[in-house]
């Protein structure tokens, strides 16, 4: 696996590629990586001949007061995984590669980035949309892999790729589990013992959501219903629990069309996000 910090190291290589007509993918990851960046690795390698996986933290999608600097970091062991993977390129930039000086564009998002996490994390996807159409643009790949945890960052990113015209093609891949249901995350790692047997309950509670929206409860009751089972099960805080529709992000009352119902609380000082399809 090659190993690549540079724009120009980079180009050169997905260059040789194009030059021998490979198909290319890119795994956009924070780093840290777990079960549910490689089945994306491994998503990546049914669809192109030649995959990129990316490993930057990117402060643009951090406001001040979040975890930016103590954000979990493992290259060596990334490194060991991705290549087990079959990953053929890592691409793991410093900051002033990926926003060099005189970077000057920013990128105001409306639509799926409104509501739910847009709230509760203004900063966040209008970070996500400029570092991804950097990385689309650096890594000029065919497609890029993401994960189905983060159901309102695909809506965004799709979106960025459409009304910008970037012509990269967006999958995903459902959310790898724990036994438990928990959703892996790179953040469970600020989970100590006893809030990782409680955290279990996200899932359960978008679960039981999930059954009482497809028995005909409104939004507000399945996902008032769930609020209240995270709240007895210990988390301090509930940011949300909602319907939102699968193909626009619009607010749904009711389960009338393909949707997914997610959730975001606070165990201690660790925020969990998750979400069920519907």
């Amino acid at each position: 696996m090659l190993i690549v910090r540079d724009a120009a190291a980079l180009a050169a290589a997905v260059s040789a590629w194009r030059d021998a007509g490979d198909r290319v993918a890119v795994v956009p990851t924070m780093g840290y990586l777990h079960e549910g960046h490689l089945a994306l690795v491994a998503r990546a390698r049914e669809l192109a001949q030649r995959v990129i996986a990316t490993i930057f933290v990117n402060p643009t999608q951090f406001a001040p007061h979040e975890d930016l600097g103590r954000y979990p970091r493992d290259e060596a062991g990334d490194v060991a995984k991705l290549e087990t993977a079959g990953c053929d390129l890592l691409f793991a930039p410093p900051v002033e590669v990926m926003y060099p000086p005189g970077f000057a564009t920013r990128i105001a998002m409306g639509g799926p980035a409104e509501g739910l996490e847009g709230t509760h994390r203004p900063q966040m996807f209008a970070g996500v949309a400029l570092v991804c159409s950097r990385i689309f643009g650096l890594t000029r790949a065919d497609v890029a892999v993401f994960g189905e945890k983060d159901w309102q960052q695909v809506m965004v990113v799709r979106r960025v790729v459409e009304d910008l015209a970037i012509p990269v093609a967006i999958e995903t891949v459902p959310t790898v589990r724990a036994v438990d249901g928990l959703a892996l995350s790179s953040r469970n790692a600020y989970l100590d013992p006893e809030a990782r047997v409680k955290a279990a309950a996200m899932y359960a509670a978008l679960t039981q959501a999930a059954e009482r929206l497809k028995a005909g409860a409104t939004s507000a009751e399945a996902c008032g219903e769930a609020e209240e089972r995270l709240r007895e099960a210990g988390f301090r805080q509930v940011d949300y629990v909602a319907l939102r529709s699968a193909r626009e992000f619009s607010e749904l009352g009711r389960l009338d069309e393909p949707a997914r119902v997610l959730g975001a609380a606070w165990l201690g000082q660790v925020r969990l996000i998750d979400n069920l399809p519907v």
